[in-house]
């Protein structure tokens, strides 16, 4: 006699249409800019998030593999204090390892992926609807730094968010505490938000973690101009480019650049590029944050912290915040 089939849960996929800005356009301004900045987001082609799947492995890079030990310590508890009846609001369909790890301790009723890239969202949504076959699935397309509405569906369930690996301090601390305030108000009252964040610690520590010694932040930080050239017939000379990562004690924040050889002339999105020897493109900022700094910075967001639990080395923080 064969088994009964399990009951499938819905899937639904929402398209906000977020507006995007032109990618040519934002990279000429970002290149006309003194200092020259390149966002953060073009890293992740295919070959970047490769990289950055590498970069977490590494012995140096101690942030995945603290995070993810934090939640095989704490998600139960977080599971139990959370009960039942919840809409997981994941920000940014990211790492599959994180999310299915949530999923299976914390059990939500419904899932929420946001993120603004529609096929990177497809797919990762639709794999975990096939695993998780009691899970209702419902991925939105939307800026996850915008208010967006939530699916009917999940109207009358206890909304928690998602938002691990360090990635709120990508954020300048002001834009920071703008996206707290937008995901306070998307869970709404009674909302919860699981979040990690990284902690300041001895600069070499820090710098390490950016600057590996088998060169894969390197390569992944000179991937994004490949990236560049590939999407927007760019001719950029990524052995013109050195990496480098330094921690910026007055910001509180690892800087990424990418700092050019030789004079040279780039040709790009239609526009010609000066590069003086030296000169630096800036290519992100990683902020860190003492626990009373990120307390302040939840506090005037309308979150507090309802629990938050550190590693031994006090390197990283999981925290679980109340709206």
């Amino acid at each position: 006699m064969s088994e009964p089939q399990r009951p499938q849960g819905a899937y639904e996929f929402f398209d906000f249409e977020p507006a995007t800005d032109d990618m040519a356009s934002e990279v000429q301004r970002g290149l006309k800019s003194s200092p020259k900045v390149i966002s953060p987001k073009f890293f992740y082609d295919a070959r970047g998030s490769q990289l950055f799947e590498q970069i977490t492995e590494l012995d140096e890079y101690y942030l995945t593999r603290t995070e993810m030990s934090l939640f095989d310590a704490h998600l139960p508890e977080i599971a139990e204090v959370l009960g039942d009846n919840l809409c997981l609001i994941e920000y940014g369909s990211g790492s599959s390892k994180k999310i299915r790890k949530v999923l299976e301790t914390v059990s939500p009723s419904a899932y929420v992926p946001v993120d603004i890239s529609q096929d990177h969202l497809k797919e990762n949504a639709w794999a975990l609807y096939q695993d998780f076959p009691h899970l209702d699935v419902f991925p939105v397309c939307a800026d996850i730094t915008q208010q967006f509405a939530l699916p009917e569906a999940v109207a009358d369930r206890i909304k928690v968010g998602f938002f691990p690996g360090s990635s709120i301090g990508n954020f300048e601390p002001q834009l920071a505490q703008s996206f707290l305030r937008n995901v306070r108000a998307v869970l709404g009252a009674g909302g919860a938000l699981i979040i990690g964040v990284d902690r300041k610690k001895t600069v070499s520590v820090l710098e390490r973690a950016y600057n590996d010694a088998d060169g894969v932040t390197a390569a992944f930080n000179l991937n994004l101009l490949a990236h560049l050239n590939a999407r927007l017939e760019g001719n950029f000379d990524l052995g013109g480019f050195e990496h480098d990562a330094r921690y910026n004690e007055a910001q509180g924040c690892i800087q990424m650049f990418l700092r050019s050889r030789a004079e040279q002339t780039v040709e790009i999105a239609g526009i010609t590029v000066e590069f003086e020897t030296s000169e630096e493109l800036h290519t992100e900022n990683s902020y860190k944050y003492h626990p009373e700094e990120f307390a302040d910075l939840c506090a005037t967001a309308g979150f507090q912290i309802d629990r938050q639990w550190s590693d031994p080395q006090d390197y990283f923080t999981l925290y679980l915040l109340r709206c």
